[in-house]
């Protein structure tokens, strides 16, 4: 029986307090390891009363021996799902051989791994780091590096969207939009324009000779899991060749296989000069990457940016392993039709129940924005043994393995429609 939405909300609240609070997850042990982290952690994380102890595949269990399927994925890191079997067989033999050297000297696997990103993105440079935040500063480094290079000493200036994310670090931070992020860290890194996604007038004024960059999201993932049109992108790759500026996709959330290709910029046939990738790459070790054209080759000379563990032997191990597994096992196909199942699941459920406003997505990144707040819906959704995410308040986030049964998202819609009615498990 179908709700009105206060009731509903309501219902959800309850469901929250049933499901989703320490006291009703923890047992002695549980609670044990949530004072030792509540004693010495700074707690910049508001997490529930839930520890992880262990995954396998698509699944994870808890320390109180709950099972959970896991459709957030480590926030996109974990495409493989947990304890992929080539990827423990991968860093285990690395681990045994090197596991780390610095980038004093070479280790056979870091070129290797450059080559292959190489091949599919079609972009010859690399530069390694430990996180997309990391790929970010390098890319912003890079591009006022550029500008001076070029007797452009004037170039230092950087645009962004509105509703943008591209990570915490203050350069990072000062081209991310939200203020919530932003204002107890001001003044950030100055210079920087924000515009409406979309805007394409907007996005020419900002774009002039001041600007050394311009980032964009493909797709705006912490923004509410956003896609931007082929005709902005277009837009961004003109204004930039007009003004002389380097064009930067932040593929961290959206790349490597998240929406069905490798990197959500190829169906557009829009070529940037910097792609940022990290989240999957590393199948769950931190490791991040700029991609850049030849004629960003020669600006980050020796001497010029660095990483103590960027590119690390253990960490690039199984990044080729993982580029690998998604190749052989044909999982971008795999992800495209996967997705196409669950998004029809969930237009059928949106179209009969006023909560859902919209779903949107593409591949196995999935926005379902709600008519209410998402937080006591992740948590009733907890209840029932589904680990999702949330952005922007009311937008539910789906981040699941390229490897998921396409059956476990369509009965997830089931139980988020149970959920949203109100219904007791």
């Amino acid at each position: 029986m179908k709700r009105e939405h206060s009731d509903g909300a309501a219902g959800l609240a309850a469901a929250a307090r049933r499901d989703g609070t320490p006291a009703a997850m923890a047992g002695p042990a549980t609670e044990a390891i949530l004072a030792l982290g509540t004693r010495h952690l700074y707690p910049t994380y508001p997490r529930p009363g839930l520890v992880l102890e262990k995954g396998l595949g698509c699944r994870v269990w808890d320390t109180e021996g709950r099972e959970y399927v896991d459709l957030i994925g480590g926030i996109a890191v974990n495409a493989l799902g947990h304890a992929h079997p080539r990827m423990v067989a991968a860093i285990a033999d690395q681990a045994g051989r090197l596991i780390h050297c610095s980038n004093l000297y070479h280790h056979p696997l870091q070129g290797a791994l450059a080559a292959r990103l190489a091949e599919i993105s079609g972009l010859p440079r690399v530069f390694f780091c430990n996180s997309g935040t990391e790929a970010i500063e390098a890319a912003i480094k890079l591009a006022r590096a550029r500008a001076r290079a070029r007797g452009e000493e004037g170039r230092a200036g950087l645009v962004a969207l509105l509703q943008g994310f591209h990570g915490r670090t203050l350069g990072a931070l000062s081209v991310t939009s939200q203020e919530s992020y932003r204002a107890p860290f001001e003044p950030l890194v100055p210079g920087v324009r924000f515009v409406p996604p979309g805007d394409t007038e907007a996005l020419r004024r900002a774009v002039g000779p001041d600007t050394a960059a311009l980032l964009i999201e493909p797709v705006q993932g912490e923004g509410g899991v956003r896609f931007l049109e082929p005709a902005f992108l277009a837009a961004a790759r003109a204004a930039c060749d007009a003004a002389g500026a380097l064009l930067v996709f932040d593929e961290v959330q959206c790349g490597l296989g998240r929406t069905g290709r490798w990197f959500a910029f190829q169906e557009h046939g829009v070529m940037p000069d910097l792609v940022c990738v990290a989240k999957p790459l590393g199948g769950g070790l931190p490791l991040g990457a700029l991609l850049g054209s030849e004629e960003t080759a020669g600006i980050l000379g020796a001497g010029a940016h660095g990483s103590t563990f960027g590119g690390g032997a253990l960490a690039c191990r199984a990044a080729l392993e993982f580029l690998a597994v998604v190749e052989e096992e044909d999982l971008l196909a795999r992800v495209r039709g996967t997705g196409q199942r669950a998004l029809a699941a969930l237009r059928d459920l949106a179209a009969a129940l006023p909560a859902i406003r919209e779903v949107r997505g593409r591949g196995l990144m999935i926005g379902i924005e709600l008519n209410c707040p998402a937080a006591p819906v992740v948590a009733a959704l907890r209840g029932r043994g589904y680990l999702v995410g949330s952005c922007r308040g009311e937008v539910l986030r789906l981040l699941p393995p390229y490897t998921i049964d396409p059956g476990l998202l369509e009965q997830f819609a089931t139980t988020l429609g149970s959920v949203l009615r109100g219904e007791t498990a």
